[in-house]
């Protein structure tokens, strides 16, 4: 008993030194360890010049929030990730892998893939820009050609020219059609160019291209899935076992003929490959 009360009177007294000196690290912080102020406000501009360089930088700022948005809508990602997760469901082992993996694999897969356009846009934009060669709408210009020609060069021609004639500027691109090398094929027609066709009109139908397509290699891994499903029920049917889950006895079979085939090779390079 004594010793008892004397580890919790060692302990209590270790308690009130934490304190003592935590209250001192507090009361000394603000001499030791000066927080730099941020201000963004307008109120202390003193010329146009100053207004216009702080509206440009709380815009910039509020870019940057949807700058994840508009990675994921203009580079392979969408693809890859829809494929993984119907993968994930066709095999049935949605908890065996971690939605964290998936969404790393995807990543690391978009920057394999998107590699070459981010080098040709960092050498062409971004870098003339940081040294100061270029100016802000030139830099902009031509890094968004990189990203306009790997979009276009998924897109389907029917969804680019759904979005144009609903927005009616396929008669405006049309005419600049002799200004420009490289062009769309329409109906055997060269009518649309690359370089004329604007990036809202292009960002939504390179969306509805790359689901389309997320959908058809989808239902090209569900197959042999399905199959080994349909197999595996009716003979578990036949053998009158109608209350054990099917699902138990197939994912093993799955999960084999997966590894045999070298699956995860065979998946991440038909992804790879569908970019190229």
């Amino acid at each position: 008993m004594k010793r008892k009360n004397k580890n919790l009177f060692i302990f209590a007294l270790a308690m009130v030194i934490v304190g003592i000196v935590a209250v001192k690290v507090v009361n000394a912080a603000p001499q030791t360890l000066p927080i730099p102020k941020i201000n963004i406000s307008v109120d202390n501009a003193k010329t146009p010049t100053d207004y216009v360089d702080n509206i440009k930088l709380l815009i910039m700022l509020t870019v940057l929030t949807l700058l994840p948005s508009f990675i994921i809508m203009t580079t392979s990602f969408v693809r890859i990730i829809i494929v993984l997760s119907l993968f994930k469901s066709a095999i049935g082992i949605q908890q065996a892998i971690p939605k964290e993996v998936i969404i790393g694999l995807a990543l690391f897969l978009t920057f394999f893939t998107m590699a070459p356009t981010f080098e040709k846009l960092n050498n062409e934009a971004l870098t003339p820009y940081l040294n100061n060669q270029i100016t802000q709408q030139v830099a902009i210009d031509k890094g968004s050609k990189p990203m306009r020609d790997f979009m276009l060069k998924q897109t389907r021609a029917k969804d680019l020219k759904l979005f144009l004639e609903v927005g009616k500027l396929e008669d405006t691109v049309k005419n600049q059609v002799d200004e420009a090398g490289k062009v769309i094929m329409v109906n055997g027609k060269p009518k649309l160019t690359y370089d004329k066709v604007p990036l809202y009109a292009v960002v939504p139908s390179f969306m509805i291209s790359e689901l389309r397509r997320s959908f058809e290699m989808g239902f090209l891994i569900f197959i042999p899935f399905i199959i080994i499903d349909i197999v595996t029920g009716s003979i578990l049917m036949a053998m009158g076992m109608m209350m054990l889950p099917p699902v138990m006895i197939s994912l093993p079979f799955k999960l084999l003929l997966f590894i045999m085939v070298d699956g995860w090779n065979l998946l991440v390079k038909s992804l790879i490959m569908s970019f190229s």
